[in-house]
């Protein structure tokens, strides 16, 4: 009996101290091993290849025009497009992405935050994402004319004649910002373009192939704030992201919380952020391959920090994802 009571003893202990090891020391996260950069970093690599359309064009032969997926009509000139400063003829590889709705820019990982004259970053409205890229035998080509879009403004929820154009940059991190179109690159190319909303549409004329948007900043009269967010046990800026969606503002906005302090924490560092704004936070991140987030809606007051755990957050597929965040008002 007394073997037998020291083996149950033993069982006994060996449960518990499995029980112990399975959730995170702050008794609400169950614990999952966090994902890897590269891994979260895939998963938001397979929402840009989602949202990717393919087309070809003829070099050579004039003006030719492409409409896209959701009726964007895009003219380029194939006389003006070179490969290594040579003209191009002959038949040409279009890569092209339009992100029109707050979902696809979280799964894709294009928030709308506009480069400000001060170098501050700030929400802009979006009256649409688009990405053009043209190459022929996976050689990448350059234009040398402009180039001309109509986007259609039932895709932006009506005509805004504050819409101006805007060119995305990309850091060293491979993160997406919008600048002004009108300011040339340090390389001396863009700054050419325009929009004219008319009717039905907006007529887009812009230079360069790549991220370009048209769009108007945000405008809130009320004080603002710097907002915190901290993210589960084990998740930083590498293997998850922190996005906000400002009620009231429909499907095309999407900020992102694009730093990380040394405390650990999402910051929009720029003090941005409206006091009294009624809006709601996003966690995302990876997890086997599927999407697992979490959402809060908040009220912001001046230097709120938001904390998530794991047991808030749900798994589901991307277009589960894309769902939950267009379903946001």
């Amino acid at each position: 009996m007394n073997t037998k009571f020291k083996t149950i003893s033993l069982l006994f202990l060996l449960v518990i101290t499995l029980v112990s090891c399975d959730t995170n020391s702050d008794g609400n996260d169950i614990i999952i091993s966090p994902p890897t950069s590269a891994a979260f970093k895939g998963i938001t690599e397979k929402g840009i290849k989602r949202n990717t359309q393919n087309f070809t064009i003829t070099a050579g032969s004039g003006a030719v025009t492409f409409t896209s997926a959701k009726g964007v009509k895009v003219n380029i000139n194939g006389n003006c497009l070179t490969k290594n400063g040579n003209p191009v003829t002959g038949t040409v590889d279009i890569e092209y992405i339009e992100l029109f709705d707050k979902g696809n820019m979280l799964v894709t990982n294009k928030p709308t935050m506009g480069i400000t004259a001060d170098g501050k970053k700030t929400l802009l409205i979006s009256g649409g994402e688009i990405f053009i890229k043209a190459t022929q035998g996976g050689v990448e080509l350059k234009n040398s004319c402009t180039m001309n879009m109509l986007i259609p403004t039932a895709l932006t929820a009506g005509l805004d004649n504050a819409m101006t154009l805007w060119t995305g940059v990309i850091d060293e991190k491979g993160e997406l910002a919008w600048r002004d179109a009108n300011k040339p690159n340090a390389d001396g190319t863009g700054g050419k373009g325009g929009v004219q909303g008319e009717g039905n549409n907006y007529y887009v004329t812009f230079g360069n192939f790549g991220w370009t948007n048209v769009d108007r900043f945000y405008s809130d009269p009320r004080p603002k704030t710097t907002l915190l967010v901290d993210a589960p046990d084990g998740y930083d800026n590498t293997n998850s992201a922190v996005y906000l969606s400002y009620d009231g503002e429909g499907k095309n906005a999407l900020a992102k919380l694009d730093t990380y302090t040394t405390a650990g924490l999402f910051s929009e560092h720029y003090g941005q952020i409206p006091i009294g704004l009624k809006c709601h936070v996003i966690f995302a991140t990876e997890d086997n391959g599927n999407w697992r987030y979490a959402i809060k809606a908040v009220t912001v007051a001046a230097n709120d920090v938001y904390t998530f755990t794991l047991a808030e957050a749900v798994i589901g597929t991307e277009a589960q994802l894309v769902a939950a965040i267009n379903a946001i008002q």
